[in-house]
């Protein structure tokens, strides 16, 4: 059994503000050895009910959080960025089952740094009409390739929405928002334990099934109108309203490969203080 791990870091135990996850900051420092602690809690419960290889996809910001030395050694790590896939690279690779780690909230809801891919430039984004977070997103990525969404980790937020995208999934909730920038948290020793037995009771679901592929169409809203403009340049994307950009995909592989490009291009064009 070969499962993946797409591990984001603003859902991670004891995450809640910005110095928590910007790479080169102290607390960012700290805070990765959380981020790593909650990895090696869920490689623990995949290989004590039956994982034989898990491959952990860093997907936060960077790439370059998770610390390879402190990696259970029983795991592999794909680090770094401009991956085809970004966050669920690895997907394509015959892979049993797949865990969503550190997930969070989507832009435009409550939740603990809740954002879709832009950390404030975007202000919604949705996928064949429902608004979608990155959870979303990666689930309907998953499923093209007929792989199950085993464990989805995060703050309560988080869990409520991966809920509706993939209800057989195990929940962990390692902390409560209580605002964008606070949570009651658990610490590390009950993170962990909650981490290793929920991914260790997913392994009962561990299994390709069927592929499901099928067009899609994503829209993203910025917050501001030349963002949409920006964007609204990449041949398919059109803009459908003054911040507003949409286009469709023959699949999901292609409709996230679009929308990476929306995100670049629109990033590109944020301009200073204004936005």
């Amino acid at each position: 059994m070969r499962i993946m791990i797409s591990a984001d870091m603003e859902g991670a135990t004891g995450v809640t503000w910005t110095e928590d996850v910007i790479p080169g900051t102290e607390q960012w420092q700290r805070f990765r050895r959380l981020f790593t602690g909650d990895v090696n809690a869920t490689i623990a419960g995949l290989f004590d009910s039956g994982a034989t290889d898990v491959l952990v996809n860093e997907a936060h910001s960077s790439q370059r959080n998770l610390l390879l030395e402190d990696l259970d050694g029983r795991a592999r790590m794909l680090t770094g960025r401009h991956k085809p896939l970004s966050m669920m690279q690895g997907i394509d690779t015959g892979v049993d089952g797949v865990v969503f780690l550190g997930y969070h909230a989507g832009a435009g809801f409550d939740g603990v740094l809740s954002h879709t891919y832009l950390e404030n430039q975007i202000t919604g984004v949705w996928l064949d009409d429902v608004p979608a977070s990155e959870g979303r997103l990666n689930a309907a990525m998953a499923a093209e390739y007929g792989v199950p969404v085993l464990v989805v980790s995060g703050d309560d937020k988080a869990c409520d929405d991966a809920q509706d995208y993939a209800p057989e999934a195990e929940l962990v909730t390692v902390k409560e928002c209580v605002s964008r920038y606070a949570a009651i948290c658990l610490p590390p020793a009950r993170t962990a334990e909650l981490l290793s037995s929920a991914a260790a009771d997913s392994m009962n679901r561990a299994g390709r099934v069927e592929r499901f592929t099928t067009p899609h169409r994503i829209e993203v809203e910025f917050d501001a109108s030349h963002l949409a403009q920006a964007a609204a340049v990449i041949p398919t994307v059109e803009q459908i309203g003054v911040r507003r950009v949409g286009f469709d995909a023959p699949d999901m592989t292609e409709a996230m490969k679009a929308f990476k490009i929306v995100t670049a291009i629109a990033a590109g064009a944020v301009q200073g203080i204004y936005g």
